[in-house]
């Protein structure tokens, strides 16, 4: 997913969408110690795709704020 798309979401969707990628994250990491997953690389995307969220969701947060001030 890219940037452009996370930032058009809203907080409850990001939100949302990091409780996913996270359970996600979690079910791989536990394939891996199975020895059942075939593509490692995924891991390192989802853990990108999580970061990218947690920015967004933090700029987000830094807006409502610099307007609440105002």
């Amino acid at each position: 997913m890219e940037v452009k798309e996370l930032k058009n979401k809203t907080e409850k969707e990001l939100c949302q969408l990091l409780a996913q990628n996270r359970e996600k994250y979690r079910s791989l990491r536990f394939s891996v110690s199975a020895k059942q997953l075939k593509n490692v690389k995924e891991i390192k995307t989802i853990k990108k795709l999580i970061a990218r969220i947690l920015t967004i969701l933090r700029m987000k947060e830094k807006e409502n704020n610099k307007n609440v001030s105002k």
